[in-house]
């Protein structure tokens, strides 16, 4: 049984989403009650993105968050990072769709690793992915090199939520109904039971926000979204020219 830890998952995550790419965008109806698609527009209002702003979407999947950031940033250019080839292929259509394709520049690579400059963008966004990836605080330390100073580092991820009675019934849906559904719908059981159970180690949002000020980052403030299932964490980059 595994001496290494961190590659099998990182293998075993980017065979989860190679293989669900076709269905993801239905089954993350499923997965957040059909409230990603409100979340993302909360996200959006509290970004303030302005004409002419530049981010990176990490683990952006098939692409609506990096999307909705095109539309808000209206000239700025924005690239789309994501390890899953399949999953870009289905983010590239829809931006061939909406006619995005010379804004957007999608990039098959590691959130751990990012191959750009530091000070490159005026965000770095991660959209239900950091929850997947081997290292968090290694990701959010790359976020943070590559913004400008004053840039923001933005995470809306699914989180744990507190109050009872409503958590007692969400992770008996999540770990007994949801990969159900996921093998309904997707034919994919054992890929769908990989979402719950990488919730299990995942931090909960204040102990998420901690780690982003442990990180460096300033003025972090974290969001509750529909009973705490998900979290939205903001935070700046220290303005180096006090």
């Amino acid at each position: 049984m595994g001496t290494n830890k961190a590659k099998p998952k990182e293998q075993f995550v980017h065979e989860v989403f190679e293989s669900i790419a076709g269905k993801y965008d239905v089954m993350n109806d499923i997965l957040s009650f059909r409230r990603h698609k409100a979340w993302r527009k909360l996200t959006m209002r509290k970004m303030d993105m302005r004409p002419g702003d530049t981010a990176i979407d990490l683990c952006c999947g098939t692409c609506d968050w990096t999307l909705s950031m095109a539309q808000a940033s209206e000239s700025g250019h924005i690239v789309g990072l994501d390890f899953s080839r399949n999953m870009l292929d289905v983010g590239q259509y829809k931006i061939d769709q909406q006619s995005r394709g010379k804004q957007i520049t999608l990039v098959q690579g590691n959130a751990m690793s990012l191959p750009y400059e530091d000070n490159s963008f005026d965000y770095a966004t991660i959209g239900f992915g950091l929850r997947n990836v081997p290292d968090l605080r290694q990701v959010l330390q790359e976020m943070q090199r590559v913004v400008k100073p004053g840039g923001r580092v933005v995470c809306l991820e699914l989180s744990k939520p507190t109050w009872q009675p409503f958590k007692g019934l969400y992770y008996f849906y999540f770990q007994n109904i949801l990969p159900s559904l996921g093998k309904l719908f997707a034919k994919r059981y054992e890929q769908y039971k990989w979402l719950p159970d990488s919730l299990v180690t995942f931090p909960g949002r204040e102990e998420l926000a901690a780690i982003f000020r442990e990180t460096g980052l300033q003025q972090v403030e974290a969001y509750p979204l529909t009973g705490g299932i998900a979290a939205l964490h903001i935070g700046i980059k220290e303005n180096q020219h006090v």
